[in-house]
């Protein structure tokens, strides 16, 4: 799935997906868009594929869309909200961003799009498209609101100012902060350990979760009671059974 503007790697169960234009920040124009879209498309349908990292090329995450591209006349098309769109729903399986120097405007999008966000001291995250009237058609106006609250989403989406990376950890934007320069492998890190969990439990946790939002509590929690009973009549009992012979006593959960 790799283009010149898209590179996809892969070590074991995790996928890494670099957004690779550099000399622009990683803006995406209409070709790396759609080619986005397909890597993330083809790392869900991959049976073998369990996590995803999502970085950027050379020091910066992901600056939006292309302006050069729409100031050339070139329209740009909806990443959320088209069919084709690479942020149109989340995908079944988690997804990780490491994020150093811009993840602003529709980079922004694609940062929220990710389950969790990893950043280094360079990080910023910015509605820096507010000064030049160019609206979010990237989920940022849904996604960021359920992120950090409504109040301070408001507050980025309106004013358009920079959110540095101890600002991002400290409303909840960023999930967590590393050495400058190592985003990248602390994210694919990560993913390896979320990746050696039993996968049922671990993906059904996380669409309970996403479900949530859009159900009542009582409706949310029988929809999370469903989506327990395959990892129950799957993975439950061995992992007890696990358990019970000695693994994860003392607080140590490596494998043996």
């Amino acid at each position: 799935m790799s283009t010149s503007k898209i590179v996809v790697g892969r070590a074991g169960p995790v996928t890494t997906i670099v957004i690779n234009r550099p000399h622009a920040k990683n803006a995406l124009d209409n070709e790396a868009a759609h080619g986005l879209a397909d890597a993330l498309k083809a790392f869900d349908a991959d049976a073998e594929a369990r996590v995803a990292v999502l970085t950027g090329a050379g020091g910066a995450f992901c600056a939006g869309a292309d302006l050069k591209e729409l100031g050339g006349g070139t329209d740009y098309f909806p990443w959320a909200g088209s069919d084709e769109g690479p942020l149109r729903a989340q995908l079944s399986k988690p997804v990780i961003a490491a994020i150093e120097g811009h993840a602003c405007a529709g980079g922004l999008g694609v940062a929220l799009f990710c389950d969790i966000r990893v950043v280094d001291e360079t990080a910023v995250f910015g509605v820096f498209s507010r000064r030049w009237g160019v609206p979010m058609s990237d989920g940022t106006t849904v996604r960021l609101p359920r992120v950090i609250g409504q109040g301070r989403a408001l507050d980025m989406l309106l004013t358009g100012r920079a959110v540095g990376a101890d600002e991002a950890i400290a409303i909840g934007l960023a999930t967590r902060k590393v050495a400058r320069g190592t985003t990248r492998a602390e994210a694919e890190k990560l993913a390896a350990e979320i990746a050696g969990f039993p996968p049922i439990a671990m993906t059904s946790d996380r669409q309970s979760a996403y479900e949530s939002f859009d159900r009542s509590q009582a409706e949310a929690i029988r929809r999370e009671m469903e989506l327990s009973l395959a990892a129950r009549r799957q993975e439950s009992q061995g992992g007890a059974a696990r358990f019970a012979k000695g693994e994860g006593r003392h607080g140590s959960f490596e494998r043996k």
